[in-house]
């Protein structure tokens, strides 16, 4: 199975040599096996790395390194970066990579406290939000590389001006938990911390996929729905999305089976056709204060005919109060273990604390 990962990154070598170069190990920690947005290969001791249909880099450690046609140059271990999301920040906190983080696009919502002093020190600058972002401030942080997320709200042709090296970071389009949580390893690339980021993940690998492995034998899977009215519409993510499938890995099923995955806006309606006999209901939200039951039905009176609701059987998270994108993203193995907790709590520890994900009093 190595071999096979090791082949898949350009570093198996054929013939039954024994050849064993830092190259080779390096890139067997590194190959993704879970990520679908990026792939590594070597090429004459040059890293070269793919990402999505468009972007392609040779990582070296030296400028007169050979680079191939099409791929940017980038010199590694680079020594500043910006962050334009929570998600590519999650795998610097997690890496203790943060003296690598010289600017990010705001801190509303934001926990980690290193990073606030950081930014209230001037360690790290806020360049402004998407679509509006500020040059000046751009070269002023001195970034070798941005990081950036190339279907959000963009804003990225000013930033080109800068000259900058522009990498798409794909975390957010994966589908698998695992799948976004191995890019720590992306990251490790670029920074240097290829050992560190492999055994990190190695870790969220085994702890996720053990608990996985106990939730695929039970004998009852509760259906589960997820969302809420917002502006007149309830966007209910696709039954391949990246959360329909932590609810499969944890025990249970999510009400909408396609093949659909960032989802579609529906009435009202609609969503209740489908999730009025769910056993529960999945919320995410910044709710100002202590969100309720109350709450809830004052948001749309038609909120309490759901089975959930009569039950009391609401999942709640609020961003306001927890890290949730600071975390979850590269730790899904705690995110799946609160789901665990609630579907099948005789899996779990009696004396579990939930990270994110709790049943609403």
């Amino acid at each position: 199975m190595m071999c096979v990962a090791m082949y898949l990154c350009g570093a198996c070598r054929q013939g039954g040599g024994s050849e064993t170069s830092d190259a080779v190990a390096n890139d067997s920690l590194v190959c993704p096996h879970y990520a679908t947005g990026y792939q590594v290969k070597d090429s004459a001791g040059v890293r070269l790395v793919d990402v999505g249909k468009d972007g392609h880099f040779a990582l070296v450690s030296s400028d007169d390194a050979n680079v191939p046609d099409g791929y940017t140059k980038v010199r590694v271990p680079i020594k500043g970066t910006i962050c334009m999301t929570a998600l590519q920040l999650s795998n610097f906190t997690i890496l203790d990579a943060h003296d690598v983080v010289k600017g990010v696009t705001g801190t509303k919502n934001l926990f980690n406290k290193d990073i606030l002093e950081r930014v209230k020190d001037g360690r790290i600058v806020k360049i402004g939000m998407e679509g509006n972002f500020d040059n000046e401030l751009v070269l002023a942080a001195n970034p070798d590389v941005i990081f950036i997320s190339p279907s959000k709200r963009g804003g990225y042709d000013a930033i080109k001006e800068t000259g900058i090296t522009l990498v798409p970071h794909l975390g957010y389009k994966e589908l698998d938990p695992l799948g976004q949580a191995e890019w720590v390893k992306f990251v490790g690339m670029f920074i240097g911390k290829e050992k560190e980021a492999y055994d990190i993940f190695a870790g969220i690998e085994r702890r996720y996929n053990t608990l996985k492995s106990l939730t695929q034998k039970v004998e009852r899977r509760p259906v589960v729905t997820s969302g809420e009215m917002h502006y007149g519409t309830w966007h209910a993510v696709g039954g391949k999305n990246y959360l329909a499938q932590i609810f499969r890995d944890a025990g249970a099923d999510y009400v909408i089976d396609d093949e659909e995955t960032s989802g579609e806006d529906l009435e009202f309606e609609k969503m209740y056709s489908l999730s009025a006999n769910a056993d529960y209901w999945r919320i995410l939200n910044s709710y100002p204060g202590d969100f309720s039951y109350e709450a809830l039905k004052a948001s749309e009176p038609r909120n309490e005919l759901f089975k959930a609701f009569k039950e009391r059987k609401v999942i709640y998270c609020n961003m306001k109060q927890t890290p949730y994108y600071e975390i979850a993203p590269v730790e899904p193995d705690l995110l799946l273990k609160d789901f665990v907790a609630i579907f099948h709590p005789e899996l779990v520890e009696e004396d579990y604390q939930p990270t994110f994900y709790h049943l609403l009093k």
